[in-house]
């Protein structure tokens, strides 16, 4: 078998069969496949795409390229979530409690932030003391013992995904629909769960700027997951806006802690409970109606909050700041941004949100940045509110000096204040199981 031709083949828009996907994937981890070669490849797919057999077989490859996680040490269905990435986006640690309340299991392994969008490992790491690297053994306990468990990706999971991501970014190949479902469901079939909710995030603040981009992925990505014996089911929700109120770390733990009490921005409510919702749907805890009401007891009996403390406590972070939010170190430096014109905001681009809050401190320009968990945006107004000249739109908090002006500007250049009142997008706009595609958006 030659690389050659398998090149020449998809090229000719013909499917690859599982000897070949293997071959692939096998010599380009191993070293035996250059990156001129794999690069021809991977256009191939950009521009021809791949059938759903296809995409099968090649993220079942990639899955296997390197450590698979046995979860069998941890008793009763275990459930998974990934988000395809958002600014504001703190719902695993808002609905890993509410689902571990209600009898669900978590074991959950999460990213750091890059560039606009942060990371859950980050925000855990704003709790001072909170360890985020724990031994197999210890984090089946925590899970077999709580419900839950969340920390930093482990192991050598899913290397191929790596190399291959880091050759599409330079090759103008990382926005193939095929090649992205590949790339995460390869780390989530690696990370040995039973069954897998994907939150597929869509707008202005996402990969996917369009519904029908990220039903299609959704579409592809909930057939991989079903194809490899995983229950799989898909939402497709709204990051043309910042989720809640707080962006940066310790800020957004804040957050997590009110929505826990009851007390969290709607919006953020609304879509943990809907995540939230169908984890313990796909755990079997009973209908979706069920599931919901269970979930939204967990908020207002305040056994979901009791999970996130079991958890903080059982990591080695400090409880107190969870207990008492005050606690939490605050920034030196402070700055409202105040509004220079009256009308309504009728747009905001979340990305440039996101990237102001980097400047901020709260995320990382390179890997090797560090981050300052106090840094941050408290935003005091948002799409759909009306504002008066004088108005605090947000409150900046940061740990640099001289940051504002350039901040300040960027965040007005975000906002589009005009005369008319938005009309209220969902939050949630379809939901995608196998061969069913529900949409909710009008």
């Amino acid at each position: 078998m030659r690389m050659y031709d398998l090149i020449a083949k998809k090229r000719d828009n013909f499917a690859l069969n599982d000897k070949e996907i293997a071959f692939m994937i096998d010599g380009y981890v191993a070293g035996s496949i250059a990156d001129y070669q794999m690069s021809a490849m991977l256009m191939a797919i950009y521009l021809n795409g791949m059938n759903d057999k296809e995409l099968a077989v090649l993220t079942d490859c990639m899955s296997r390229s390197g450590d698979c996680i046995d979860l069998s040490g941890i008793e009763g269905v275990k459930v998974d979530k990934h988000s395809t990435g958002g600014v504001g986006d703190k719902t695993t640690l808002v609905i890993a409690p509410i689902v571990a309340a209600c009898g669900g299991k978590v074991a959950k392994m999460s990213g750091r932030g890059l560039g606009h969008t942060g990371g859950t490992v980050d925000k855990m790491e704003a709790i001072p003391h909170m360890r985020t690297a724990l031994k197999e053994q210890e984090f089946f306990d925590i899970v077999n013992k709580h419900g839950l468990s969340v920390i930093g990706q482990t192991g050598n999971l899913a290397p191929a995904d790596k190399k291959l991501y880091a050759l599409r970014d330079v090759t103008a190949t990382v926005s193939s629909i095929p090649l992205i479902a590949a790339s995460i469901m390869s780390k989530k079939l690696a990370a040995g769960s039973d069954c897998i909710l994907l939150d597929v995030k869509k707008g202005s603040g996402a990969f996917m700027k369009t519904i029908d981009d990220a039903i299609e992925l959704s579409e592809k990505m909930v057939s991989i997951g079903e194809t490899a014996g995983k229950r799989t089911v898909a939402l497709i929700t709204d990051m043309d806006i910042p989720l809640g109120n707080a962006i940066g770390n310790s800020l957004e733990i804040i957050e997590v802690v009110d929505t826990l009490k009851g007390k969290g921005p709607e919006d953020l409510t609304e879509v943990c409970l809907t995540l939230a919702q169908n984890m313990l749907y796909l755990s079997g805890k009973g209908s979706l109606e069920e599931c919901k009401k269970m979930a939204e007891k967990s908020l207002r009996d305040g056994s979901a909050f009791d999970k996130l403390v079991a958890m903080v406590d059982a990591q080695g972070g400090d409880t107190g700041v969870i207990l008492n939010t005050e606690k939490f170190v605050k920034a030196p430096y402070l700055h409202e941004v105040i509004a220079q014109q009256e009308g309504y905001i009728e747009k905001m681009d979340t990305e440039k949100c996101g990237i102001v809050s980097v400047i901020l401190g709260a995320g990382r320009e390179t890997k090797e940045s560090v981050i300052d968990f106090s840094a941050g945006i408290i935003m005091r107004k948002k799409v759909g509110n009306y504002v008066k000249v004088g108005d605090v739109l947000a409150v900046f908090y940061t740990s640099k000096k001289g940051v504002f002006v350039d901040a300040e500007s960027l965040y007005k250049e975000a906002l589009t204040i005009g005369t008319h009142k938005p009309a209220k997008e969902p939050l949630i706009f379809a939901r995608v199981e196998k061969g069913k595609v529900e949409k909710f958006h009008s």
